[in-house]
């Protein structure tokens, strides 16, 4: 049995202004000031400096010298090279599954995710919709058995969905299509196809990227 600690105080402060920014509610290049952060959670700032910290090696916060916190910029360069990166360990963590599994109970955990995909989409529910789409590498973890490209993948995951969060309402046309892709996926991992898998990822990521661009360019 393993037990996980409780997440910390800094840990804790960092999720809820992750939220805010991943929400919009945070606009990029807004000031986040340590006392106010510190006054409206009741916390010490040392705590909020930490969280900061946490936030700045997750992309969602920059801290110039002697300028203080801000939200991080999105722009189509963030955006691309974001994308480019996340599809590259996508493909890592994709043909970890697909040499590594061994019997069916070792698919489950996919076959899983792939039926509450179909019953987020029946209900038109995006958020979870997307939020299983992340637990899709989360599950291809213990395959790749690589905890660099795990910790990698968690500190860029809420850059993700504050770029997949902005094309929310676009995203609900893509549904049906990424549910078509994620099926190929499985097919793919099933037969140990790592040129498929490579083919497959690469087209979602450029599709997810482009929604992205598309919901920039209109805000």
């Amino acid at each position: 049995m393993t037990f996980k600690a409780p997440d910390s105080l800094s840990e804790q402060i960092a999720h809820y202004l992750a939220e805010r920014i991943i929400r919009g509610e945070l606009k990029p290049a807004e000031r986040i000031q340590e006392l106010k952060v510190t006054q409206a959670l009741n916390v010490s700032r040392g705590s909020v400096r930490e969280a900061l910290l946490i936030l700045e090696r997750r992309h969602l916060v920059t801290i110039p010298p002697r300028r203080g916190a801000h939200v991080s910029e999105l722009n189509e360069h963030h955006v691309r090279s974001l994308c480019t990166l996340m599809g590259e360990m996508y493909i890592l963590l994709g043909n970890g599954v697909a040499t590594g599994w061994k019997t069916q109970a070792d698919l489950a955990p996919f076959v899983q995710i792939q039926q509450r995909l179909q019953e987020s989409f029946a209900r038109q529910d995006i958020k979870t919709f997307v939020e299983d789409s992340f637990n899709v590498m989360r599950a291809a973890y213990p395959f790749a058995d690589n905890p660099y490209l795990q910790e990698t993948v968690e500190n860029l995951q809420p850059a993700m969905s504050r770029n997949y969060y902005l094309a929310l309402d676009q995203r609900k046309a893509e549904m049906s299509e990424y549910l078509a892709l994620f099926d190929q996926l499985l097919e793919a991992v099933i037969a140990r196809d790592q040129p498929r898998i490579r083919v497959i990822l690469s087209a979602y990521v450029q599709r997810s990227c482009d929604l992205v661009l598309a919901a920039l360019a209109v805000r």
